[in-house]
């Protein structure tokens, strides 16, 4: 390792914000936690703005009404929970928690996948819209659109939390963090959360309000995992591995890249249908 990226002069100073977030008796209240919450509150809140605002839908029709969207937060929470906790048991630590598997139910602990999070998200989108006779690439679509807020919101806490840091490096905007040895090191989690977060939003925000692409069932909602997938694999290139998985080939592909690979290629393919079907006369 270069001497140079040993605490260097430029390396910024960590803040020390807690973890814990208000602390009652035994019980812990965590950022990480509320930002989850959080995040699935406004996808909730932001879902129903949608829905109710005909001036985004073809003749004025939304796909669903509000009450549909209250019915389905319950259904995305427990797919995203089980889905975050089951993909990071099996994508990141499979061994880990076959060795000892009540340890898969220490959520408190920390360990959720966005990719295992995500999977679960829409295979309860797709029961749900299937049960309440929707189009289900429509609901992709205004679920999609929020939640680039949550993702940044969790990335802030995993900063604060000083876990999923990037790697060593002498640029000036550099941390040395508590629990990442003696390097200064990328702040990978704002540069996720600025992406993956603020950028992502502001991208969905154009579509779904300046060029009303919720006519186009699915491309939101493809936009939105492309561009997370492309977000996570630019990302990858300064983000440390995890420390049990390390590098799969080279000093560069990462589990993050090829989790991610597969998204970029579905939101592009939803893309291009949605924008086909939308070109489609109707015979």
């Amino acid at each position: 390792m270069p001497e140079s990226l040993l605490l260097p002069l430029s390396a910024i100073a960590f803040p020390n914000i807690d973890p814990i977030a208000l602390q009652i008796g035994p019980l812990a209240i965590r950022w990480y936690g509320l930002a989850w919450i959080g995040g699935l509150l406004f996808a909730w809140w932001y879902a129903k703005r949608l829905v109710t605002n005909e001036r985004l839908w073809p003749g004025g029709q939304p796909p669903c009404k509000a009450v549909d969207i209250d019915d389905f937060l319950i259904w995305a929470a427990v797919g995203t929970l089980l889905g975050g906790r089951v993909g990071y048991v099996l994508f990141y630590d499979f061994a880990s928690f076959a060795a000892n598997p009540l340890q898969i139910f220490a959520i408190w602990q920390g360990g959720m996948s966005f990719h295992g999070g995500f999977l679960g998200t829409t295979a309860a989108m797709i029961l749900f819209a299937h049960r309440r006779g929707m189009n289900v690439w429509s609901l992709f679509d205004v679920v999609a659109a929020g939640v680039p807020v949550g993702l940044g919101l969790v990335r802030l806490t995993n900063f604060i939390n000083s876990e999923l840091w990037g790697r060593p490096t002498d640029v000036p905007w550099a941390f040395v963090f508590p629990n990442g040895g003696p390097f200064a090191r990328h702040p990978s989690q704002l540069y996720e959360a600025a992406l993956e977060g603020l950028l992502l939003f502001l991208v969905l925000r154009l579509l779904t309000h300046w060029a009303l692409q919720l006519r186009a069932p699915g491309l939101v909602a493809g936009v939105f995992v492309a561009g997370y997938g492309l977000s996570r694999i630019i990302v990858e290139f300064y983000r440390e591995p995890d420390a049990h998985i390390g590098y799969l080939a080279g000093n560069w592909l990462t589990m993050g890249m090829i989790l991610s690979l597969p998204m970029v290629l579905i939101g592009l393919w939803a893309v291009v249908s949605a924008r086909m079907a939308m070109n489609t006369p109707t015979r």
